[in-house]
């Protein structure tokens, strides 16, 4: 698929479709998201890929799914075929970032650790439709029960959670993000 073509099929989805997936292009997009650049080489991002149907749903349940439902929404987590927990770990960047070459004043402005998990849930979502999935993805709330049920350090930082599937059985409705539309002014030209 051309890049432009992956750029213009990318959508945040919040419940996937029951068709089987292939177990190894679930472990592609994982090794994907670790190739996207870190600062420093620092490699700093970790994921976690989670397929067994009882860990995607206990995940689902510790991130509170139930209240989704309530709402009236399909399921969206415990419907992925897979979870990819996209992990920074603060310590390798401040390593990296004290030695010889590098400036450790250089994290204080910006903690490079969360722009290099912007970059990799990028990767993530660009390479899942690029192997024909849907993404979606569950940031900053409901993460701690999840570093529980995942065993994850305490020291390191959880960027996020990425559904993987196959594209929902039916339509579904159109969210009040889609009706949106996109920004027509979101680039300029030589100045502001």
């Amino acid at each position: 698929m051309e890049f432009g073509e992956v750029l213009r099929r990318r959508r945040m989805v919040r419940h996937h479709g029951a068709a089987p997936v292939d177990p190894q292009t679930l472990v592609d997009i994982a090794h994907a998201v670790t190739r996207g650049p870190t600062a420093g080489n620092s490699q700093g991002i970790t994921v976690v890929l989670v397929t067994e149907r009882e860990g995607i749903d206990t995940i689902a349940f510790a991130a509170g799914e139930a209240d989704f439902v309530r709402q009236g929404r399909a399921p969206w987590l415990s419907s992925a075929a897979a979870h990819l927990v996209i992990c920074a770990e603060p310590g390798r960047y401040l390593a990296r970032y004290s030695e010889q070459d590098k400036e450790p004043a250089a994290l204080d402005g910006v903690p490079w650790w969360w722009v290099d998990g912007g970059a990799a849930l990028m990767t993530a979502l660009l390479a899942a439709v690029d192997s024909g999935l849907t993404a979606g993805f569950l940031g900053g709330h409901r993460l701690d029960p999840i570093r529980e049920v995942l065993g994850i350090p305490d020291d390191v930082a959880i960027v996020g959670l990425v559904t993987l599937g196959p594209a929902p059985d039916s339509d579904q409705p159109t969210t009040r993000s889609l009706r949106r539309g996109r920004r027509v002014d979101a680039v300029r030209a030589e100045r502001w």
